[in-house]
């Protein structure tokens, strides 16, 4: 019997790297369904009813959150009786995703931004009983959860939002992002700035451009002192609300 998967991401090339990490997570034989916006998600979903035979039913379903015609957590409010393993896969490392997708239903929450072989790795944890979540998610969870335990409980997500139990080596809370100063970005600049912000890998990049790999990484670096930002998620979601990409 194949694992039925589910793939929300309206980005095609996001989609296509998501799939492929798919198939390597698992030894089963997959099938993949892919949509590009909510409705098409709905009706593949049967409008959020399980269906009579428990093999017609998504296993997995992976969950982008920006999308065309609305939010994907509209999609995991929807889905939380549903008999399946659902993650969100985005771009997004801010508390103001994060706990409202896990308050929504979300099972994992994994960073496009990561490597492909961490992704991997992720998603493999499903099949030993763990929660599939970025290292740079998980950090973040375990911070806010100390930071709690000290007393202070402003924007304390639900308790149904921690009830995973989620485990990693605690880190510092990200610094605030100053305006870019986006035109100084070169257009090679602006072209890399546009690969991560679909979720290539630095390596990906460098055989897309023609360029070395320690080239990439060059443009990265004079990407993030420009911007002012310390990280691949920042640089995206920044470079998205400032129409950069």
């Amino acid at each position: 019997m194949a694992l039925k998967v589910l793939i929300l991401e309206d980005n095609p090339v996001a989609r296509g790297f998501l799939s492929r990490v798919v198939r390597e997570s698992f030894s089963d034989t997959i099938a993949i369904t892919e949509a590009g916006d909510l409705e098409t998600a709905r009706r593949h979903v049967g409008a959020a009813t399980p269906p009579p035979d428990p093999a017609d039913a998504f296993r997995l379903i992976l969950v982008d959150l920006e999308l065309p015609d609305g939010n994907g957590m509209e999609l995991l409010t929807e889905l939380q009786r549903y008999p399946a393993t659902k993650i969100v896969t985005t771009l997004y490392s801010d508390d103001d995703h994060l706990f409202p997708a896990l308050q929504c239903g979300a099972d994992g929450y994994l960073l496009k931004e990561d490597r492909f072989e961490v992704l991997v790795e992720e998603l493999q944890k499903i099949v030993r009983g763990q929660p599939p979540l970025s290292p740079a998610i998980a950090r973040r969870l375990l911070t806010h959860f100390r930071a709690g335990s000290t007393g202070s409980d402003a924007g304390d997500p639900a308790p149904s939002a921690l009830s995973a139990g989620f485990n990693s080596r605690a880190s510092p809370a990200p610094r605030s992002v100053a305006a870019p100063d986006h035109e100084r970005l070169t257009p090679r600049e602006s072209e890399v700035l546009t690969f991560l912000s679909k979720g290539f890998t630095i390596k990906e990049i460098a055989n897309l451009m023609g360029i070395k790999w320690f080239t990439v990484n060059d443009h990265i670096k004079s990407i993030y002192k420009k911007l002012n930002v310390s990280s691949r998620a920042e640089a995206a979601v920044l470079a998205s609300k400032e129409g950069l990409v």
